[in-house]
């Protein structure tokens, strides 16, 4: 009894950390925490002695500023805006399945040993032998099947600012768009790290060229606050043990 009461009682005392995401979506990693960051933030050895920012040495009649004509307008610096495209279309299909079968029997008995048997079987409660002393059998049976089948198929475009260039040259962003439609906002986030060569000539970035992706599709208000169950029913199915 006092083992069942211990074991009730530690119950809501594991549930806690869950209850901390009753009412709200599941937080994303922090991207902090990752190895990705870790290894940007360090700096990077220099690739060249040179400090001069005019390689042509103020000879040339087109100016490499990126109000020019050929100047280059992609972003690079604090501050600048990029558009991030997200194009997912991923399918994935899994299937398994496990058998397994045993059976087994063992039999035990002394039919004749020096007649002992014959002496002990009148002695024996009625309907015991010796002739059969032991018998056993035994079957088990497993079978499990399982599948997984997913697709993912996502087209979006967002707007994202250089919030912070690291030592070693690559860009951190974060972009997020609100879009609001009868009472219901629809929330896109994104954040991550990219490298400046990666950006491409129309100042965009496709999703796949930015390390420790975080992106965050969804929405609050009337419609998804119907969709989801109510703080009571999601505490419950968090505590109940059964």
């Amino acid at each position: 009894m006092r083992r069942t009461l211990l074991i009730l009682s530690m119950i809501p005392i594991a549930a806690c950390g869950r209850l901390e995401d009753v009412g709200r979506a599941p937080a994303l990693t922090p991207v902090e925490r990752s190895n990705e960051y870790f290894a940007m933030t360090s700096a990077a050895l220099p690739t060249s002695l040179s400090t001069s920012t005019d390689p042509t040495g103020g000879s040339s009649l087109w100016s490499g500023g990126r109000s020019s004509l050929l100047g280059d307008r992609r972003a690079s610096e604090r501050g600048d805006i990029l558009t991030v495209v997200i194009e997912i279309d991923e399918k994935a299909e899994i299937s398994n399945s496990t058998g397994r079968s045993r059976s087994g029997s063992d039999s035990m008995g002394i039919p004749q040993f020096l007649g002992i048997p014959q002496r002990l079987d009148p002695r024996l409660p009625e309907g015991a032998s010796m002739a059969d002393a032991v018998s056993t059998s035994s079957n088990s049976s497993y079978q499990g099947d399982g599948s997984v089948s997913r697709k993912e198929k996502m087209t979006l475009r967002v707007a994202a600012t250089i919030t912070e260039r690291l030592p070693n040259g690559v860009l951190r962003i974060e972009g997020k768009q609100e879009v609001r439609v009868n009472y219901e906002v629809r929330e896109l986030i994104v954040s991550g790290f990219v490298r400046p060569g990666d950006i491409s000539r129309q100042n965009e970035i496709t999703y796949d060229k930015i390390a420790g992706a975080r992106i965050s599709y969804g929405g609050r208000g009337q419609i998804t606050d119907v969709q989801q169950p109510r703080y009571g029913q999601q505490i419950a199915d968090i505590i109940l043990p059964f």
